[in-house]
């Protein structure tokens, strides 16, 4: 059967449309946790969870006990649910002999039980007979990462659905710290709407009293410093970093501004075309399209070719290679002079 998205099951479940096997997985952990959640609270009546809602966990269970769980006769209700979390963990899936037991269920599954396989990984071999048999009669939601230039566009939508608005540069700050975890920035915003309204507007200053990401001095911050030669404002930013290196480790500013100026080079080669398909091609999202703008004016591709090397003998020094006493910090305010002039 096809693979289904997050949305289009979601729909299905809430209009009662059942299939008597679902399978989801993939490597974004966020969309699975949260249809798994949809389906506790929207298949079985809340009156008779207690006799038609089982959840087990993989490592306590083996293919024969799923089976026997999956062929029970629900009470009192059209339907039981039986729910494995953290599927990849069931032993049976490594062996043909004993995930047997499971492929003769699915050629004949109970109709009356919704047997849901929650995988916290890619989910099982495509190769092997197991998933063939799932295949014929599952829904399977694939559910993926995104990509780092999807998230602030994920971010606006997510908040959206809370009728809460967040202003550009915040949703900048935001996709910059916490990356594409998805379930860490659901857990990040999550703190911000506790004290916010619908109709009302999320701030930089929110960030930084809710969430804790200072809206001065952060990495974001200074590779936007950089980007606009603002000598003052990143040797600021870079002597903060060099006296909190715990909160601002060396390892992650250097990845950060290593992706930042790789991103200007692709910025170059495409010199001419159009925002969307440039923005594409650096994985980036158009919403920070003129920081980049202004960084490619101010830096050309000899001096970004030149930056990539400095990058890489900072990294080394950081190491310990060609280095015995330079801290950190001061490895890192080099960097940044060097970087500038």
């Amino acid at each position: 059967m096809p693979a289904v998205n997050f949305t289009s099951l979601q729909k299905d479940i809430t209009h009662k449309k059942f299939v008597p096997v679902y399978v989801l997985q993939g490597d974004e952990p966020y969309y699975v946790d949260e249809i798994c959640d949809f389906m506790c609270t929207n298949i079985i009546d809340e009156m008779l969870l207690e006799f038609n809602q089982t959840i087990l966990y993989g490592r306590d269970v083996d293919a024969l006990q799923i089976v026997s769980q999956a062929k029970r006769y629900p009470v009192m209700s059209d339907f039981q649910l039986v729910m494995i979390k953290e599927a990849q963990d069931v032993k049976s899936w490594k062996k043909e002999e004993d995930y047997e037991p499971f492929i003769q269920y699915l050629k004949n599954p109970a109709p009356t039980t919704i047997l849901v396989l929650a995988f916290k990984s890619k989910g099982i071999d495509k190769r092997t007979r197991l998933f063939k048999a799932i295949n014929s009669v599952a829904t399977i939601m694939e559910s993926n990462k995104l990509k780092d230039e999807m998230i602030p566009a994920w971010i606006v939508d997510y908040l959206s659905l809370k009728k809460v608005k967040i202003k550009t540069d915040a949703t900048q700050l935001l996709a910059e710290s916490l990356g594409n975890d998805l379930s860490k920035v659901a857990n990040e915003l999550g703190k911000l709407l506790i004290n916010f309204k619908q109709g009302e507007e999320i701030t930089l200053d929110h960030i930084e009293k809710n969430i804790g990401i200072s809206k001065d001095f952060n990495v974001f911050e200074l590779q936007k410093a950089i980007g606009q030669r603002n000598v003052y404002k990143a040797n600021l930013i870079a002597r903060y970093f060099g006296s909190n290196p715990r909160s601002n480790p060396l390892v992650v500013t250097l990845g950060s501004l290593h992706s930042f100026f790789s991103k200007l080079l692709i910025y170059h080669s495409m010199k001419g075309r159009q925002t969307n398909e440039i923005a594409s091609a650096m994985g980036v999202s158009p919403y920070f399209m003129d920081e980049y703008n202004v960084a490619a004016r101010n830096y050309n591709t000899s001096k970004l070719i030149d930056i990539a090397s400095l990058i890489r003998t900072c990294d080394l020094r950081s190491k310990g290679i060609n280095n015995t006493s330079t801290s950190e910090g001061e490895l890192l305010k080099e960097l940044v002079y060097k970087i500038l002039h």
